[in-house]
């Protein structure tokens, strides 16, 4: 696939895509005036674009190319599936084979909760749909059980957790909050547990993680338990800027949240199907949830598809009490999107890819990023599996960050991407999420290309005077 003839149409696109597609999370006019940059094509680790420069995919897409590009028995799963039946709905009491091959899969592999498994999916097509469900399922599931006045969901700041009306408002990031009157009613926030951000001197990395979780504590003691309908949380956070939370935090809020009866929801989209080395992150975190979101990597983002596990607390009273759930989608559990989950997880199963991860590739990252603390940018380097985040610092004796107005991180983001890597910026950290099938090898290459494009920023700072 590498040696795929260059697209000779670049204006010809930038013009056309300039003139007709609203591109999501973007300044328009900005991108108007610059031109969109044109991916042609993929293959392992690595995309193209038309100008022939390959480049290292580091952020998989967004998060989600686990198994990386160009696996044939992907595109064969959706071939095939569109010959036999190419889509049919779930709604009238009816079903097809592979959405249900693909929850009794999915059930076999999520790990029981306190000896009780998964046994239920109901799907969505992207994380925010499942997110928007999850609302509707924790409120649906308080009025069956006669307390409808428990309908409040709690997020932290700083969350990602989908961009629909409704996912933006579990999500904490204030510049989505601050267009559309966000959060809707019902949805409140607490801290995130940053250690960097919110640790006092002389605290432990220990003491932080309790004293972050019991702020969900505080939060269900003034709105009242009886109110509380549910926290959500990812197990790392990730758009955020991989914010890693102690080891302490979230048994603590495993703690908290059975205290008060509330629900507990493990936003996956992210952080499963390998990606921490484990099948789904609530495992490797000790958590017991009632939800779990996932999406992305359940098809390596071949095909959208989203979904949320439901446990039997949740899917036992919907079942047993009875009654229409008013929820879902033309394309909830959509034939192809479901034959290429199967063979996806077929594929990550066979080559143990979060077994790799886990006892492999994650902790050889972890091993080199280290490395990476003693260049004078960078302060901290933080992994977990295959996510991990650079912060940037003016000044690293007295951890000192660069004003604001630099724009740190995109100047580094602009070298990456000069220099032949995908990495991404959230205000001064830099964070990857590589496909899962990276080798020890192209964890080298990654990091002299890292090194590379710290080096040029280093540079650029200078010559202008702001380091």
């Amino acid at each position: 696939m590498s040696t795929a003839p260059i697209q000779p149409l670049t204006a010809e696109l930038q013009a056309l895509d300039a003139a007709h597609y609203l591109h999501p999370f973007t300044d328009h006019q900005a991108l108007a005036a610059k031109g969109a940059r044109v991916i042609t094509h993929a293959e392992g680790i690595y995309i193209w674009d038309s100008e022939g420069q390959r480049l290292l995919d580091a952020m998989s897409g967004l998060w989600c190319v686990n198994a990386g590009y160009g696996r044939r028995e992907l595109a064969d799963a959706a071939h095939a599936q569109m010959l036999k039946l190419p889509y049919y709905n779930s709604f009238f009491q009816t079903t097809h084979e592979t959405a249900v091959r693909l929850a009794a899969r999915l059930a076999e592999l999520a790990p029981p909760v306190e000896g009780r498994r998964f046994e239920h999916v109901f799907y969505a097509n992207s994380g925010s749909e499942a997110n928007d469900t999850n609302l509707r399922l924790v409120r649906r599931y308080w009025d069956l059980l006669g307390q409808p006045q428990r309908k409040t969901v709690i997020s932290r700041h700083n969350a990602y957790h989908g961009s629909t009306v409704a996912a933006a408002s579990l999500s904490g990031m204030g510049a989505m909050h601050a267009q559309g009157d966000l959060p809707i009613p019902g949805i409140v926030h607490i801290d995130q547990p940053h250690f960097a951000q919110h640790g006092q001197p002389g605290e432990s990395a220990h003491d932080f993680g309790l004293r972050a979780a019991r702020w969900l504590e505080d939060k269900i003691l003034e709105l009242g338990p009886e109110r509380v309908a549910a926290f959500i949380g990812e197990p790392v956070q990730g758009a955020g800027g991989v914010i890693i939370p102690p080891a302490s935090y979230w048994p603590e809020v495993q703690r908290i949240v059975e205290l008060y009866g509330i629900l507990l929801i493990s936003d996956e989209v992210i952080c499963a199907f390998g990606r921490l080395g484990h099948w789904f992150a609530y495992e490797k975190f000790g958590m017991r949830p009632d939800l779990v979101t996932f999406a992305k990597g359940v098809t390596s983002g071949y095909v959208p598809l989203g979904g949320t596990l439901v446990g039997e607390r949740v899917a036992r009273v919907l079942i047993e009490r009875g009654g229409e759930f008013n929820h879902g989608y033309t394309y909830s559990g959509h034939p192809v999107a479901c034959a290429v989950a199967l063979a996806n997880l077929d594929l990550l199963q066979r080559e143990d890819l979060p077994g790799r991860v886990r006892l492999d590739t994650g902790p050889y990252l972890a091993q080199r990023l280290a490395e990476l603390e003693a260049h004078p940018l960078v302060g901290r380097a933080e992994s977990c599996g295959l996510v991990a985040a650079l912060t940037l610092l003016r000044d690293k004796a007295q951890g000192l960050p660069f004003p604001e107005e630099q724009a740190v991180g995109m100047v580094c983001r602009a070298h990456c991407f000069g220099g032949g890597l995908v990495m991404r910026a959230v205000g001064d950290r830099m964070i990857i999420a590589p496909p899962l099938v990276i080798t020890r090898a192209q964890i080298d290459e990654l990091m002299g290309l890292i090194v590379r494009a710290l080096d040029a920023t280093l540079a650029e700072l200078r010559a202008k005077g702001g380091f």
